[in-house]
């Protein structure tokens, strides 16, 4: 899609998987033929709706990706974070009319798991371009 930006939202707790998501992103961006505008770092996948829905808000913004990875622990609260999460960026792409994507390895999985679902990365990059060809047909 020529002309098309988009922005990642990077989560950094769990670097060790988010950092290899990231370049599956920017690879499957550059596959795509579309640009990233912008990637911005962030605490946690729990921190990345605040900077989702302002980069959604920008005109130079096409899409925006988030990338993470939610591993489980002795609680649920991997699950409450990857719940609470996604019905945010849910409710961030309809407000602003703009395709926000879910590419986050988890919850219920161990590191080892994150680690080998990189490509959700990549899966959060595509998802968003075959959404902006979608809505071009709406």
């Amino acid at each position: 899609m020529t002309d098309t930006t988009v922005a990642l939202v990077v989560a950094q707790y769990n670097a060790s998987v988010t950092e290899r998501m990231e370049e599956a992103a920017r690879g499957a961006a550059d596959e795509r033929g579309v640009a990233v505008a912008e990637a911005v770092d962030v605490p946690g996948v729990y921190d990345t709706p605040l900077v989702a829905d302002r980069l959604a808000r920008r005109d130079d913004i096409d899409a925006v990706a988030v990338i993470g990875a939610v591993v489980t622990g002795d609680t649920d609260h991997d699950r409450v974070i990857a719940d609470t999460t996604a019905q945010k960026l849910s409710a961030i792409s309809l407000d602003r009319d703009t395709p926000v994507t879910f590419g986050v390895a988890g919850p219920g999985m161990s590191g080892a798991e994150a680690r080998e679902r990189v490509e959700k990365g990549a899966e959060a990059v595509n998802a968003a371009v075959d959404l902006l060809e979608a809505l071009d047909d709406v």
